[in-house]
């Protein structure tokens, strides 16, 4: 007779600001350095609540962000078809002072939690959310941000300036998204400022997503060990 093991982790939906939540996963510790998750254009969906499980079993205390609470509150989407036409047109409406406002807020949430103490706060994410990574080192204060395959950072580096924490990029070497062009102004605009910069040649735009198909499995967990090794090094 087999049995089923309970996660260690403990996942709920907790409110960072009236009206807007945030998917919070806890370390089996139940403390840690702080995580700020940002989702893709699709939502806190299966994939992103995953990832906050694999990065809280890490030992981070995890929070994912809802950034499409305003029009489509706790919107869960899938990645072809209908589900990814509306997923572009909520990023499309997605303001930019709205992004900011959501990023400092939820900087702020987790840094108050009980559950982080004080301990430092990172940011990373994916596509959409690893500009708003980007974006969060540039303007919101934490320790350490990561960004897989952030589109539009390119568009963004004028905001490099107010980068003072470590920041890790990892770029698909394959990405109708983000051309090598788009990758060599970044890596231009943070020399001299200890940014790390990693393209995976055989990968397409999304690879850490296993329910994609642009999925690379080695590519993932290079990127993955990358990223982990990083945040430990930077927050821990």
């Amino acid at each position: 007779m087999s049995l089923i093991t309970p996660s260690p982790v403990h996942t709920q939906w907790v409110d960072i600001a009236p009206g807007y939540a945030g998917w919070l996963a806890l370390p089996p510790a139940g403390r840690g350095p702080g995580l700020v998750l940002w989702q893709e254009i699709f939502g806190v969906n299966a994939h992103i609540r995953a990832v906050a499980e694999q990065y809280a079993l890490d030992g981070f205390v995890v929070l994912a962000p809802d950034c499409f609470w305003r029009q489509a509150p706790r919107v869960d989407l899938g990645y072809e078809g209908d589900e990814r036409q509306r997923a572009l047109a909520l990023m499309q409406a997605y303001a930019p002072a709205h992004a900011l406002a959501d990023i400092a807020a939820a900087v702020a949430a987790l840094r108050a939690r009980p559950e982080v103490g004080g301990a430092r706060v990172g940011s990373f994410g994916y596509c959409m959310g690893g500009r708003l990574a980007y974006l969060a080192a540039a303007t919101a204060g934490v320790d350490a941000a990561v960004a897989f395959y952030g589109g539009g950072i390119q568009g963004e580096l004028g905001r490099a300036a107010g980068i003072a924490c470590p920041v890790q990029f990892h770029y698909a070497g394959h990405d109708d998204h983000i051309p090598p062009a788009a990758v060599d102004s970044v890596r231009a605009a943070l020399a001299g400022k200890g940014a790390e910069v990693h393209v995976y040649p055989a990968a397409h735009h999304g690879f850490n997503c296993w329910a994609r198909a642009s999925y690379h499995a080695p590519s993932a967990a290079l990127a993955h060990g990358r990223a982990l090794g990083f945040l430990a090094q930077h927050l821990a």
